[in-house]
C-alpha cells in the first residue's frame, strides 16, 4: 500500500467516523527498482533494516517498508531492504548497508537503537533515521550522534482514545491487553488504554475492568517478543479467561495469536489493532477488530526519506502526535453500526481536548524531543 493510499483511507476513516478531526544477516540485501519522480540528489541511495518481526508483519516493519517505497517511487530510484530475523542479525545488517553504499539508512525499531547509533558514530557521512527510539542512549536529551533523526510517536494519545472506546463497547465490562517485549514503543500503548478505560469509568460512572496491565507499577502480560506462537496465544488466552471481551495485543504479528485464541474461545469477543489499520493491512482478521490504534510510521518515514533525498536532511526529532495526525484511530468499519449511541461524538470530543490540552494523557514512555547530538 502507497502512502497517497493511506491517505486516501484514513480521509475515508474520518467520514466514516468522525475521529480524525479526531534477509537475514545469511543473505545479501535485495534491491527494488522505483519508478521516476521528485528527482534525488546525485548518489542517493535509501535502505531500510527490519527488526525481528519481519516486513510482513502487517504492522510497524512493514508500515515502515511502505513509507520507504513510495519516497523512492517518487525520487525515481532504488532502494535496499534486509529483514533481521533474531537480534543477532541487528549489527551485521547494518554493517552489510555500510558496505553496500547505502547513504541513508532507516533502521525499524527500538531494539535496533544500539546498531544504528554504532553505525552512525562510524559513518558520520551517512544520514540515518531510527524508528520508535530517540538514540539517545545517555539519556542526556541529546541524539548520540548527529547524523540521527529519531522518528518518535506519542501513542498514549490515541490509545487514550482507543481504551474509551474498547470500555464502552465491551458487553461483559471487561477488556484487557498484553505486550510482546516490555519496551517503551510497546508499554505506552497499554499505558494510553488503561487510562482511556478509566477515563470511561469516571465519565460513565462505570466500573470496567481492565486486565494484563498495571500502568502504577509498570507491570504486565508479555510474551517475550514479538513472533506469532504459542506463548502469545496462551497470554491471550489469559487474558480472555478472566472474562474480557475485548483485547488489545501490542507487538507486530502477536496479533495473530490474539485472533486465533478469540476465534477458538468462539464467543462475541474482539481486539484493537496498533500500529496499521488492521482491517486494510489483514483483511483476515477484519471480523474481530474493533478498531485499530493508528501510528502512521509509513507517513513519518516517508517524509524522512523525501528531505533526505533532495538534500534536505534534518536530525531534529520527530514525534507523531494527535495534533499533527501522526497518530490517530481509524475507521471503526462495519463495527460502526454496533457501537453505543453517542460514542464517536464522545471520542471526537476526547480528541479535541487532548489536542487542546484540557487532557493531559501521560506515559513514562512518552517521547521528548531530544536536540540533535
Amino acid at each position: 500500500m502507497t502512502i497517497s493510499t493511506t491517505r486516501k483511507l484514513v480521509g475515508a476513516g474520518v467520514a466514516a467516523s468522525l475521529l480524525l478531526a479526531l534477509a537475514g544477516c545469511g543473505s545479501a540485501p535485495t534491491a527494488t527498482s522505483s519508478s521516476a519522480g521528485t528527482k534525488a540528489v546525485a548518489g542517493f541511495k535509501p535502505c531500510i533494516v527490519s527488526d525481528s518481526g519481519g516486513f510482513n508483519d502487517h504492522s510497524f516493519n512493514e508500515a515502515a517498508l511502505n513509507g520507504m517505497k513510495e519516497a523512492a517511487d517518487s525520487l525515481g530510484i532504488k532502494f535496499t531492504q534486509v529483514t533481521s530475523k533474531s537480534a543477532s542479525d541487528y549489527t551485521p545488517n547494518m554493517q552489510a548497508l555500510v558496505a553496500g553504499g547505502c547513504t541513508y539508512i532507516v533502521s525499524v525499531g527500538f531494539n535496533l537503537s544500539a546498531a544504528t547509533i554504532e553505525s552512525a558514530k562510524a559513518n558520520p557521512k551517512i544520514d540515518y533515521a531510527i524508528v520508535d527510539d530517540p538514540a539517545d542512549a545517555n539519556n542526556d536529551g541529546k541524539t548520540d550522534a548527529p547524523n540521527i533523526k529519531p522518528l518518535l510517536f506519542d501513542t498514549a494519545q490515541a490509545a487514550y482514545l482507543g481504551g474509551y472506546a474498547a470500555a464502552a463497547y465491551s458487553h461483559a465490562q471487561k477488556v484487557g491487553t498484553f505486550g510482546g517485549m516490555q519496551i517503551p514503543p510497546v508499554s505506552i500503548y497499554m499505558d494510553g488504554f488503561v487510562d482511556g478505560v478509566a477515563k470511561y469509568n469516571s465519565d460513565k460512572s462505570k466500573s470496567v475492568q481492565s486486565f494484563g496491565w498495571d500502568k502504577a507499577t509498570q507491570k504486565g502480560s508479555f510474551t517475550g517478543g514479538f513472533a506469532a506462537n504459542d506463548t502469545a496465544k496462551q497470554t491471550a488466552q489469559g487474558i480472555l479467561d478472566q472474562g474480557a471481551d475485548v483485547i488489545l495485543p501490542v507487538g507486530g504479528p502477536i496479533y495473530l495469536s490474539a485472533a486465533a485464541a478469540i476465534r477458538a474461545q468462539g464467543k462475541d469477543t474482539v481486539m484493537l489493532g496498533v500500529d496499521s489499520d488492521f482491517v486494510v493491512a489483514d483483511p483476515s482478521v477484519a471480523d474481530i477488530t474493533l478498531v485499530s490504534i493508528l501510528k502512521r510510521i509509513d507517513v513519518a518515514v516517508h517524509d524522512a526519506v523525501m528531505a533526505g533525498g533532495t538534500g534536505k536532511f534534518d536530525p531534529t526529532t520527530y514525534v507523531g502526535t494527535l495534533k499533527n495526525e501522526g497518530v490517530g484511530l481509524s475507521s471503526f468499519h462495519d463495527f460502526e453500526s454496533k457501537l453505543p449511541a453517542g460514542l464517536t461524538d464522545e471520542l471526537k470530543k476526547l480528541q479535541q481536548d487532548i489536542i487542546d490540552g484540557k487532557i493531559v494523557v501521560q506515559s513514562p514512555s512518552s517521547p521528548k524531543a531530544a536536540s540533535a547530538g
